[in-house]
């Protein structure tokens, strides 16, 4: 498995993309609206890093997210279907969604938590090779 990208929860979106693309680096990869309500934006650093940014309206912005609000860690894998049932039957993993195909991600996609309840996506392999 190749760990693909970290999630993050945000309270201002418009100033996050400008410290990360502007003071940090990263470049844009991609920008959709998951089915959540979410805006979601995907920057990469020259490395490969991937970072998600999650945003949501209904959010009160004027609480801070705390820092440890990670949303979930991504995992490329092979065969989406096959790892979700193989991580939930034999490794005890709970099943949160999928597998489905995931438009804004172009990605078969499923999200599991381990053991400990984070959350885990698990993304087919190709949906970041270019």
């Amino acid at each position: 498995m190749d760990v693909l990208h970290s999630a993050l929860w945000v309270s201002d979106l418009e100033s996050t993309l400008e410290f990360y693309e502007t003071e940090i680096g990263l470049t844009k990869l991609t920008e959709f609206e998951g089915g959540d309500g979410a805006t979601n934006v995907y920057l990469e650093g020259d490395n490969g890093v991937v970072l998600q940014f999650k945003y949501h309206p209904d959010h009160d912005n004027d609480e801070p997210i705390e820092p440890t609000a990670l949303d979930h860690l991504a995992f490329g894998v092979d065969d989406v279907d096959a790892t979700v049932e193989h991580l939930v039957e034999e490794a005890g993993c709970t099943h949160v969604r999928g597998p489905l195909d995931s438009e804004g991600a172009g990605a078969r996609i499923a999200f599991i938590e381990d053991p400990n309840g984070y959350g885990i996506e698990l993304i087919d392999d190709d949906a970041f090779d270019g």
